[in-house]
Formats: structure tokens, C-alpha cells, sequence
């Protein structure tokens, strides 16, 4: 036993020690610069040149996908910062040349082409001797991309290090379009052995293992990691458990902003070999900020640095819905924003995230008063918009939905009125606001919350019309919960008005689509609390029936709650892209087939 487990554990050395010849006869024989040493240097005729102190700037920046010339702009402007607190180092975040995620993109080899170019004319500014780079970029190798780290010093690309973990679930899909790297060895930073690793990287021991075991005296993780509710405390427990394995120290790089669905959140950090927390960015926020480091007997220390407060809970959910919506709104040039605003709650959430993303100047509400519009209603949607100081005009649709029904009378005679009816009032709210948008350039918010959109209660082409939804993944419950926060606190970077944006009134009066007379939501809905928690079960968990009945739910019930979430997908599928907050969003995470007979057993 005892010899069977050394022999083991010498095949794992031999590898590493393979790894790091790998790799250093790779960079030599690629022209791309200097080789990575191990402690005893197996290359003698290379000079070690021995530092004891090393600065190290961290770049948490919000690239934009495709954006080339813009993102390498970003990269020097945040060297620039870095030279000026006297930085030798700059380290970026995951594929900040070409933008994350760039899924597609990465197919088409003129995209290709143009990233290459611009990291050799990267390369070429670190010539003035200032401060070396570590980007992320697409690699393209041999017939296959790589999701690369690239080492840009002295004028030239000196290393590039592979992925080796592609994530493939959830939200990921890069085994589609990248290819698995080799294990990577250290690249050597003018006589740093630095281990250069990309986000999943860390996730498994494998990796850094291999580079504890090849020499590295400390790790830099780029990453691209979106926000969802507790990924931040998975991440630092995943960054501890690497540092404890190795004994290595970890600067972790994270992005900033939103990509489409995806929102990320920065909350960039180091830690020491002793796991302690030497420096916390803020989340939310780009940043570039200095780490100093010194070579004591035992490794590489952090010297202690910033360390700011990052949000939690309901603040942290707010932050990610308005920078999601900003960043989408701002990144595909749209003048502003118009939307519905009923006098309920999901366009009233949605209208106070739009001013705060945007500004009040940016944002057109509108509402659409029919025959079951009550005047509580157009009250406090008005005392909203009022609040918020939008622009608010009132659409009477009288006309137009007794004119389609007038046009369908005989389509539907003998037919008792019912659903199709109502849907016509919100298809035509839904033209109206989309006419709206096409005559004058705004994008139409959506409004619908996660919960209705589960069970199929919203209209196709009629309140789902629309560009963007900030409020796509959030429960009802959670809507509540973040109207009563914005109330009561407005985060940083919001730019909207102090206090009270949401009237009262609106957060206490019985939720109702007002499409028929004395409508409420709880007609043939379970009180909102119980059906969120049955959603959650059912769409977050995938718990079997019986074990949600046996939380207190009526078991028939719980039947109704799946049948309808099943036959609403042909809904969802044509739904409006919305920021990811769960660790289940629909589109993203969640995909079921539409034609889908299959049904739990009693």
C-alpha cells in the first residue's frame, strides 16, 4: 500500500515536472519570450533574476463584447493608472480583449485575426519599460481557440497559459467553443514564478496543484464570474480552499458589468498565504488598485490594502438589476427607456430601476387606462412617476380594444367572453408602448416577475413585449422585498431622487392585472408567498412533489403549480432577455423542451 502510494505520488511529480518543460520549451520555441523556472532552474544558462518586493496592480473592469479598440483602450488607460501608482504588474480579468462571454464570436476567424493584432500592438507598449500585463483573450492555436492568459512585457507576448477547466453548465457552454488546454506551468515575471489561471481553473484542485508543484510563488486568477444570491461566498470559499491546498497567496480579478443576461459584479480580492483578506474591492464599481508584495522566508505577503465593503442581500439584488439594465440599455446604444406604468408594483419596481440606471431624463412612463382601470390605480401611478420626476403621459386604449373587438364580433360570435378578451387589452398596451419605441428610439422595459412569468401569467405580445427585463428573475416576494428597500435606501450609483419612489399604497393594495372588474392575482393564484416557495422548489431545487408537500403545501396544489409552469415554456422561450439573479434563470440555466408530456406520478 504504502509503495503503491508513492509510486503515485512520483507519476504526479513527473507530470508537473513535465508540464513545466512543456511549457517552457513551448514559449521558447513560439518566439513569445522568456521560459518559467522551476526552484532548481532547468534551464542554467537563463539568469534568475531575484525580487523581493513586486507591485501588482488589480484591473476590475466592464468591457464590452466585440469591442475591440474600446477594450484595449480600457486596458491601457488602466496601465496608464497602474504606471502612475508605480505598478509592475497589471493583472485583468477573463477575455477582457475580446469581452465576456463572446460565446459565437469566437467562430468566426476574422474576430480571430483582430484580437491577435491588437494583442501584438498590446505587447508593443510595454517596450517603454512600465508595467507588464496579464490580459485574458481568445488564443487561436493549431486549428483550435483557447480561452488564453496572455503575459505582455517587454515589448513582446513573452507566455500564454491555456484554460484547462471549461465550465459547461448553468450559464457556461465553453466546451462548445473552446478547446482544453494542458495543464499550465508558472510563467516567469521578470524572476516571479506567477501561476496564471482562469476562473474555473481554481474550482477543481487539479490545477493549482500542478503549479504548486511546478515552482509558482504565487497564483493571479482572472475571472469572469456573473453575479447570482450567494455566489460570492462560494467564491471565496473555493479561493481559500486552493490557498490552504498549496500555500500559495491568490489575487483574485474579477469583471464588472452586464453582458446581456449576465451581470457581474467585481468584489475583486487577495488573499495571503495564511488565507487572510490583505485587500477587497468593491463590487459594482471599475476600479485599478495597487497591491504591494514582499518576499519574506516563507513566500510571497500581501501588504495590507483597501478593503471596502461590498453589498449583501437586497442591496446587492438591486445593484444587479439596475446595472444589468444600464450597461444593456447603454452598451447597445439606446437612448433611454419607455415603459408601461400600471399602478402596480412590477412597473412601479421597474420604473425606480430604470431612473436610477438611467436618469430621470432617460426614462418615458406611460399609462394605458381601459374600462377596468380603477382610479386608485392611475392615482398612484401618477404619484410615482411624480415621485421619480419622469416623464408620464396618459393613453387612453378605449378605442382601439373596442375596435378589435368589434372587428373579431363575428369571429367570436356565440363564444363566451373570457381570456381572449383580456389579452387584447394588454396586446394593445403592448403595441402602443412598441409603437412608442420604434417611432422614437427608447427601449421597451418588460415588466413581468418571475413568479406570473412561471405559471404562464403574462401575455405573449402583450406586456412581454419588450427589449429588456430587470425584474425577469425576480419572484414576486423578492419584488416586494426590493421595492420596501429602494424606500427605504438608494444605492450607491443610482441616479435617481432620495427617498420614497414607490407610493405606499402600491406596496400594500391587492396585486391585480385589472383586466376584468374586482381582478386580483388570487383569483386562482395560492397567496404569493406560498407560490414562490413551491416555484423555488420546483424551478431552483427540481424537488420531487411529495417533498413539496411535505413543507405544508397542498399537494394538489403543488400539481397545478407544475402543470402550469410546464405548458408556460412556449411562452418563456419568446420572452425578453433579463438579469440573471438566481442560480436558475430562465433561458440561461433552465431549458426545458416546450413539447413535454412528462408529469411526476401521484
Amino acid at each position: 500500500m504504502v509503495v503503491s502510494l508513492l509510486f503515485s505520488e512520483l507519476t504526479i511529480l513527473r507530470g508537473c515536472f513535465a508540464v513545466l518543460l512543456f511549457h517552457a520549451r513551448r514559449d521558447i520555441g513560439a518566439g513569445v519570450g522568456a521560459s518559467h523556472l522551476s526552484r532548481t532552474n532547468p534551464f542554467p544558462e537563463m539568469t534568475i533574476e531575484i525580487k523581493n518586493s513586486l507591485k501588482i496592480a488589480l484591473a476590475q473592469l466592464n468591457p464590452i463584447v466585440g469591442d475591440i479598440s474600446g477594450n484595449s483602450a480600457k486596458i491601457l488607460k488602466a496601465r496608464q493608472e497602474a504606471a502612475a501608482l508605480g505598478a509592475d504588474l497589471v493583472g485583468y480579468t477573463e477575455l477582457i480583449l475580446s469581452g465576456y462571454p463572446p460565446e459565437d464570436l469566437v467562430l468566426k476567424p476574422a474576430f480571430l485575426s483582430a484580437l491577435h493584432e491588437a494583442a501584438i500592438e498590446l505587447a508593443k507598449t510595454t517596450a517603454d519599460g512600465g508595467p507588464g500585463m496579464l490580459i485574458g483573450l481568445p488564443w487561436r492555436e493549431e486549428g483550435a481557440v483557447y480561452n488564453a492568459a496572455a503575459l505582455l512585457d517587454g515589448g513582446e507576448i513573452k507566455a500564454v497559459r491555456l484554460k484547462y477547466e471549461l465550465p459547461n453548465y448553468g450559464v457556461f457552454d465553453e466546451k462548445r467553443v473552446f478547446a482544453v488546454g494542458p495543464l499550465p506551468g508558472p510563467v516567469n515575471f521578470r524572476g516571479v514564478r506567477i501561476g496564471a489561471l482562469i476562473c474555473e481553473d481554481i474550482w477543481e484542485e487539479e490545477v493549482c496543484e500542478c503549479l504548486e508543484e511546478t515552482g509558482t510563488e504565487l497564483l493571479i486568477v482572472l475571472n469572469g464570474s456573473p453575479y447570482s444570491l450567494g455566489k460570492r461566498d462560494a467564491r471565496m470559499n473555493v479561493a481559500v480552499s486552493r490557498v490552504t491546498e498549496t500555500g500559495l497567496p491568490m489575487v483574485y480579478i474579477n469583471q464588472v458589468g452586464g453582458q446581456d443576461e449576465l451581470v457581474f459584479d467585481g468584489a475583486s480580492f487577495v488573499l495571503n498565504s495564511d488565507r487572510s483578506l490583505a485587500m477587497q474591492l468593491p463590487d459594482w464599481q471599475e476600479r485599478v488598485a495597487l497591491t504591494e508584495w514582499l518576499r519574506e522566508e516563507d513566500g510571497w505577503i500581501c501588504q495590507p490594502a483597501t478593503r471596502d465593503l461590498v453589498t449583501e442581500g437586497d442591496q446587492a439584488n438591486y445593484a444587479a438589476c439596475m446595472h444589468g439594465l444600464r450597461d444593456y440599455v447603454g452598451k447597445n446604444g439606446f437612448p433611454g427607456v419607455v415603459l408601461g406604468l400600471s399602478g402596480g408594483i412590477d412597473s412601479a419596481l421597474c420604473a425606480a430601476l430604470s431612473v436610477d440606471a438611467l436618469g430621470a431624463d432617460r426614462v418615458h412612463c406611460i399609462m394605458l387606462p381601459y374600462r377596468y382601470t380603477s382610479n386608485e390605480s392611475q392615482s398612484d401611478a401618477a404619484e410615482c412617476a411624480g415621485a421619480l420626476s419622469v416623464r408620464y403621459d396618459i393613453v387612453p386604449i378605449h378605442e382601439a380594444v373596442e375596435g378589435l373587438g368589434k372587428s373579431l364580433e363575428k369571429s367570436f360570435d356565440g363564444a363566451d367572453p373570457g381570456v381572449a378578451e383580456e389579452n387584447i387589452q394588454s396586446r394593445v398596451r403592448g403595441t402602443i408602448l412598441m409603437g412608442i419605441s420604434n417611432k422614437f428610439g427608447p427601449m421597451l422595459v418588460t415588466t413581468g416577475n418571475k413568479s406570473e412569468v412561471s405559471v404562464g401569467y403574462a401575455t405573449l405580445y402583450g406586456d412581454m413585449n419588450g427589449g429588456f427585463n430587470p425584474i425577469k428573475d425576480l419572484y414576486k416576494t423578492q419584488v416586494y422585498a426590493l421595492a420596501r428597500y429602494r424606500n427605504g435606501d438608494k444605492p450607491e450609483g443610482a441616479l435617481g431622487p432620495n427617498g420614497t419612489v414607490i407610493p405606499e399604497n402600491i406596496l400594500t393594495k391587492a396585486p391585480t392585472a385589472e383586466l376584468r372588474e374586482n381582478q386580483t392575482d388570487q383569483d386562482s393564484l395560492p397567496p404569493y408567498d406560498v407560490l414562490d416557495d413551491i416555484l423555488e422548489c420546483l424551478v431552483e431545487k427540481e424537488l420531487p412533489v411529495p417533498e413539496i408537500a411535505a413543507r405544508g403545501h397542498d399537494v394538489q396544489t403543488v400539481r397545478k403549480i407544475e402543470h402550469l409552469l410546464y405548458i408556460a415554456e412556449y411562452k418563456r422561450r419568446q420572452s425578453a432577455p433579463g438579469v440573471k439573479i438566481s442560480e436558475r434563470v430562465f433561458g440561461r440555466d433552465r431549458r426545458y423542451p416546450i413539447t413535454n408530456k412528462f408529469r411526476e406520478r401521484p
